[in-house]
């Protein structure tokens, strides 16, 4: 190990920028020209056609048989004109991943000549084998049969890998019972909702709205190492995160790393997969040095929801792939290096009218600013009323080495709005005994006229906060970086759909009642911002004083997954999700035991890869120097020098080896045996739990001294690559 080490650290001397070359000096020239979008359906599709199938995409109606044929007909004369020889069905299976089988346009015809087919029946449904794919017990492990299903609101795309080229149709993916086994069906589901909902209360401000789009744009945080010091790692290569890996004597305290001058190998790496991105519509507008050494970031142009998922899932894809052209390894993992800031994946989140309203957005007139208002606030009291739930969708094994630590949000759900909002929410909550009348007058009462104002200098962020209001859109900061976003934006949209219809229902009560309509209106809000006020902070999320002021507000703090992922079955989502016909109860029992058995498969993993790397390469090489010391103390005391305090120190040293050596060796009989008592542990929850309160305990003390020998133990022998060579070579 020590040798391949060394042998990595040369490669990685004489890496050189791979040279890149762009398609066109000019983005636009070649920004998504490997997507089948507009351009390429009008170019394509006969003049009815094309119409048909926008309104279809619109407005979320069938795609009838004949309509199917003919876009199959022109995706395939588009994907072969691209040099495209197989097309697949591009789904987002409940591992996390994407995935895809490739079938070729190749076909024999009755009398044996080889023609290029693909039919509407192939682009609207597929039957891919569903059996290795997780299920969660809806389906046992012999039936195979599960569907994929077009969907045309996210074009098709053509992904070039190794000289080939792939036509990519994005679709859902469920079970031959009905149910979805993938991340994008439930999302589609809940912008269904969430879009009915926001339109009915636009229509108390603006009778043109018909219909509401929920937008996104993801930020994807990542770290970047040589693949030849990656490969040298058997933690990495086996779980993503360096189990073991004393801290280096400088990590990211100067804070010289942030929106510093790019390394010239990482800039032509962000070069290549950002050409990458652009040829597949993905409109990557930002990169930058992220706060810890070796970690970056890119960002998008925000987009409507569905595709922002499936383009990050996409660009998650480019990047791995695009690294391995530049001799790197993306690390994807929420905390791949102790000591150093994690990665998340901030979710940028809003919706927009078809006027062209961002309705998180404050307007020009107190009319427009009450409209603002009423869905900002909405959100903040879904958010409080559901913050379990909400801090279910981003709970993992490897989001926990983040949440809480110190450059995450915390696990305890929180809401920051700035200085300005508050003081207008308080403001709201104060005039609840004042007599309102209609008209501006109950604007003017309330400051909402000002709100465009005083927006102007509220741009302060807290990085603490797990969901902040940005200026025109909310954050979602406590997504991992790993994570398929659609299983945080399900959440979002439904609780925010939910409390919508909640807030439409109280309003028409009250107008029933004889109210006008923004005294209603108002009353309601005033409500909300009485009853989620303990959602709300603005303060450091950091800090133990937070943790037990939360606590006295009665706000959750789940640190670890499995307790979270209760949420997902308790009472209140099981009447959310059902209700909104989002998940049915089996769906949602189903991915329950999904995220449950992942988490105890990552926990499992990386104890044994612990106990793997402990025992045959650190015992060994420590066990070899501390010989090597004691042949040392013998050679001195031949030539007469049994008093010398160099021997004395020497000793100790022996000592402190062998003390760190029999923790480590106990350490993992221990972790061995406790894995085997969980592993005969059939409930599932029960067995997570288990790796959770026993297993997992046992990470800390075998790592403190595995790090401890690391410093002990003379560097040439050392076996692993250390945290100053991963971090700071590129």
């Amino acid at each position: 190990m020590a040798i391949l080490r060394f042998k990595a650290l040369e490669l990685v001397n004489q890496r050189t920028p791979v040279e890149v070359k762009l398609p066109s000096d000019k983005i636009s020239d070649y920004y998504g020209s490997n997507v089948f979008g507009i351009e390429a359906m009008r170019s394509t599709l006969a003049g009815d056609y094309f119409k048909r199938l926008q309104f279809a995409i619109r407005t979320g109606s069938k795609v009838d048989r004949n309509l199917a044929d003919a876009v199959a007909g022109a995706m395939k004369t588009w994907a072969l004109s691209r040099g495209a020889t197989h097309y697949t069905h591009w789904f987002q299976p409940l591992t996390g991943e994407t995935a895809e089988k490739h079938d070729s346009f190749f076909d024999l015809s009755s009398d044996g000549r080889a023609i290029e087919v693909f039919k509407g029946s192939a682009l609207v449904q597929q039957e891919p084998d569903a059996s290795s794919f997780p299920s969660g017990g809806i389906r046992n492990t012999f039936e195979a049969r599960g569907y994929t299903a077009w969907d045309p609101t996210s074009p098709a795309f053509i992904i070039e890998n190794a000289g080939a080229k792939t036509l990519c149709i994005p679709t859902i993916f469920v079970s031959y019972t009905g149910e979805a086994l993938d991340y994008k069906a439930p999302l589609l589901k809940s912008l269904t909702q969430v879009e009915k909902a926001a339109v009915d209360v636009c229509q108390y401000f603006d009778k043109d709205v018909t219909k509401v789009t929920t937008t996104l744009g993801i930020e994807q945080e990542y770290f970047l190492v040589d693949r030849a010091l990656f490969d040298a790692r058997p933690d990495l290569v086996m779980t993503g995160r360096t189990v073991f890996g004393h801290e280096p004597a400088k990590g990211q305290q100067l804070e010289d790393h942030y929106f510093g001058a790019i390394p010239s190998r990482v800039h032509a790496f962000m070069i290549d997969f950002e050409a990458e991105s652009h040829k597949l519509g993905i409109p990557l507008r930002t990169r930058h040095n992220e706060v810890a050494p070796n970690q970056f970031e890119c960002a998008p142009t925000f987009e409507e929801a569905n595709l922002a998922v499936d383009h990050n899932q996409l660009l998650m894809d480019i990047l791995e792939r695009v690294a391995e052209k530049h001799h790197f390894k993306v690390l994807l993992h929420e905390k791949p290096f102790k000591g150093v800031n994690g990665s998340g994946k901030h979710n940028n989140w809003a919706l927009s009218t078809d006027t062209g309203v961002n309705l998180l957005g404050p307007g020009r007139r107190p009319k427009e600013n009450l409209q603002f208002l009423t869905f900002f606030i909405t959100t903040v009291k879904a958010v409080h009323r559901y913050a379990d739930l909400l801090r279910a969708s981003i709970a993992s094994a490897s989001n926990d080495h983040r949440l809480g630590a110190n450059e995450a949000p915390p696990a305890i759900m929180s809401v920051f709005i700035g200085k300005k909002l508050t003081e207008v929410l308080d403001e709201l909550e104060r005039t609840a005994k004042l007599p309102l009348d209609k008209g501006d007058n109950v604007y003017l009462k309330l400051g909402i006229d000002k709100i465009p104002e005083i927006l102007l200098d509220n741009t302060d962020r807290n990085r603490t906060s797990p969901f902040a209001f940005t200026g025109n859109k909310f954050e979602f900061r406590a997504v991992g970086s790993s994570a398929n976003s659609s299983n945080a934006m399900t959440t979002l949209n439904a609780i925010v759909a939910d409390q919508l219809i909640d807030f439409k229902n109280s309003v028409d009560e009250m107008m029933a009642q004889g109210k006008k309509k923004e005294v209603a209106i108002i009353d309601v809000l005033r409500e909300y911002v009485i009853s989620s006020k303990a959602i709300r902070f603005e303060g450091n999320g950091y800090s133990k004083e937070w943790e037990e002021e939360a606590e006295r507000r009665g706000l959750s703090n789940i640190r670890k997954t499995p307790q979270a992922l209760d949420k997902l079955v308790d009472e209140t989502a099981m009447e959310l999700f059902t209700k909104h016909n989002i998940f049915n109860a089996r769906e949602l029992h189903a991915r329950h035991e999904i995220l449950l058995e992942d988490y105890i498969k990552r926990v499992q993993i990386e104890s044994r890869v612990m106990g793997d790397l402990a025992m045959n390469h650190i015992i060994p090489t420590a066990i070899a120097y501390q010989t090597k010391l004691v042949q040392n103390i013998k050679g001195l005391r031949e030539i007469g020098l049994d008093n010398d305090e160099y021997i004395n120190t020497t000793l100790e040293t022996i000592k402190d080896i062998s003390g760190h050596l029999t923790t480590i060796k106990n350490t993992v009989d221990a972790m061995i045996e406790q894995r085997k008592v969980a592993n005969k542990i059939e409930d599932t929850r029960e067995r997570a739990i288990m790796y959770t309160d026993e297993v997992l305990g046992f990470f800390d003390t075998l790592r403190y001294s595995v790090d401890k020998l690391e410093l002990i133990v003379e560097d040439e022998q050392w076996p692993l690559v250390k945290y100053r060579e991963m971090l700071f070579r590129h």
